[in-house]
């Protein structure tokens, strides 16, 4: 924190270019802060634009690798990038991969809540768009994973590893 000379305390934030709020921490494989100067990892770029085939192979490699956190920043950059018509698959995709980071960093509550809301939200995309296998994914068989993760999740009977627990989009 740092003083104003009114004497109010105001948070010392980390800014980007552009002014913005970044937190520069380094993050672990599941996004979470680490002290400033540990060894993290590599963090995904943000607003990068790609294409709907390039966004589905990246997320799923970083999913493989036990990744969702960051896999999630690149359905986020779907989602705000792509077509509109599009925007509510890259955001339920993005919300199953929060879910999976929750579930792995123990948030049982929110692990289960975001898994469910992003079948749903999944499932309503493929039922108004009629489109049940976009760019190759099986969107019916990520949304049978979801439920049952959000199930196991809640459940406890075991430590979720998020790796082993990786969707397979297509």
């Amino acid at each position: 924190m740092s003083g104003t000379s009114s004497g109010r305390q105001t948070d010392a934030r980390d800014r980007d270019d552009e002014g913005r709020a970044r937190n520069a921490r380094p993050r672990d494989g599941l996004g979470r802060p680490l002290p400033y100067g540990a060894d993290g990892v590599e963090r995904q770029p943000e607003g990068v634009v790609r294409t709907p085939q390039e966004t589905v192979a990246e997320a799923q490699a970083l999913l493989d690798a036990g990744r969702p956190f960051h896999a999630h920043e690149v359905f986020e950059d779907a989602w705000k990038a792509g077509p509109e018509r599009e925007r509510a698959l890259w955001r339920g995709l993005a919300q199953l991969a929060v879910g999976l980071t929750h579930s792995a960093r123990g948030n049982v509550t929110g692990g289960a809540r975001l898994l469910r809301r992003g079948a749903g939200a999944v499932e309503e995309w493929v039922a108004a768009a009629g489109e049940p296998r976009p760019y190759g994914m099986d969107l019916a068989g990520v949304v049978v994973w979801a439920r049952r993760l959000a199930d196991l999740v809640e459940e406890g009977s075991e430590i979720i590893d998020a790796q082993a627990r990786a969707p397979r989009l297509r």
